[in-house]
């Protein structure tokens, strides 16, 4: 645990020395409050559902950017090589990069807080859906990216890496328009497997179980391949 607390305090301090977490926070925060904005004084509703919901489609984008140099950057300098004769388990590195990656996403989704704090000085919301909706966007961007830095032990190149992690969440993004295609069990299983379509029960305050092991389950599968990844590379070296 020491050693991924390690990991995890040189990757921050990396992510906010580069001017990266600065802009990927601008970004997302700008969006975000764009969505705040239009959709409060269309809607004149003190609610969260709309605007959580573009955030989530938003840090679609920004998570293979965030995640992209996690493993990747290792791999270009040649220092993946030291890592795997460190005397620290791959696990290890992998949880302390993307806890740190967590960590920046937290710090963002924190400023956000100050949009659920303007509708209740100025309106009477529903507590109950904002705080759910919260947690979903938690457990929405903690899965994306889990999937972005599994594409960021794939290769050496960070570009690379961000566009399959793109690619990735794409294909979880769409997966839930299956069930508009194919009809039955099958379409319901493949929309089930989206990421957005779980976060839809958040945002309208529903917490279940079932889509909070989802991503757990989610989070928990990527970071276990970026490990065997990793694994496989030392061992075929």
């Amino acid at each position: 645990m020491s050693k991924t607390w390690s990991i995890f305090k040189r990757e921050v301090a990396s992510y906010f020395i580069s001017p990266m977490a600065y802009v990927m926070g601008a970004v997302f925060l700008m969006l975000s409050g764009y969505f705040f904005s239009v959709i409060l004084l269309a809607t004149h509703s003190a609610s969260m559902q709309g605007v959580l919901g573009n955030m989530a489609v938003i840090f679609i984008f920004i998570a293979p950017v965030l995640t992209m140099r996690l493993l990747a950057e290792e791999r270009k300098l040649g220092t993946d090589e030291l890592i795997m004769t460190a005397p620290v388990s791959i696990t290890s590195i992998v949880a302390g990069k993307y806890l740190a990656a967590v960590f920046t996403y937290l710090v963002y989704l924190a400023v956000t807080l100050i949009y659920p704090a303007i509708l209740i000085k100025y309106g009477s919301p529903d507590m109950g859906p904002i705080y759910s909706g919260y947690l979903g966007m938690f457990l929405f961007g903690a899965g994306c990216l889990a999937v972005g830095t599994f594409s960021s032990s794939l290769t050496d190149n960070q570009m690379v890496a961000g566009i399959i992690g793109f690619g990735l969440l794409l294909f979880f993004w769409i997966l839930g328009w299956a069930d508009a295609i194919v009809t039955g069990p099958v379409g319901d299983t493949l929309a089930n497997l989206s990421l957005l379509k779980r976060f839809d029960d958040f945002q309208k305050g529903i917490i279940d179980l079932s889509g909070v092991l989802y991503y757990v389950s989610f989070i928990f599968i990527f970071l276990f391949l970026a490990v065997r990844v990793i694994d496989s590379r030392r061992w075929s070296g």
